[in-house]
């Protein structure tokens, strides 16, 4: 009885971690998650756009894109990313009133099994007419 027992719970922890690896839904997956322009110059405006794939088994969907400051604007797709497809979100940088080292994160909010992920814009602001 004991035996059987044994069995039984062994069975259940094997099935219980094997379902805990099995994602089943949407997976962003990004290219890169940061972008570094190194020196630019107060009121430059740099942009880049982060590539991302939905590598899960059900439709991406992003429901919002949130910044740490109103310097970075945001620009992300509102239908849903089929799975397998490739989506693009394009994130400018607005150096006016900056100096110094910057890190603009950008959090992604959606329906992916992992709901909120960080890309970011690094740069380094030097003042008016030293670069």
């Amino acid at each position: 009885m004991k035996k059987l027992f044994l069995l039984a719970v062994m069975a259940l922890m094997v099935f219980a971690v094997q379902a805990q690896t099995e994602k089943k839904g949407a997976v962003i997956d990004f290219k890169e998650k940061s972008i570094d322009f190194g020196d630019i110059t107060q009121g430059d405006r740099v942009e880049h756009t982060f590539v991302f794939t939905n590598s899960g088994d059900a439709p991406l969907v992003i429901s919002n894109v949130a910044v740490t400051c109103g310097c970075t604007a945001p620009n992300w797709p509102k239908q849903p990313i089929a799975p397998g497809a490739t989506g693009e979100l394009k994130v400018v940088f607005n150096s006016a009133g900056k100096m110094g080292k910057q890190n603009s994160v950008v959090r992604i909010y959606s329906n992916a099994t992992e709901p909120i992920e960080k890309v970011s814009l690094i740069s380094n602001v030097l003042p008016k007419g030293t670069k």
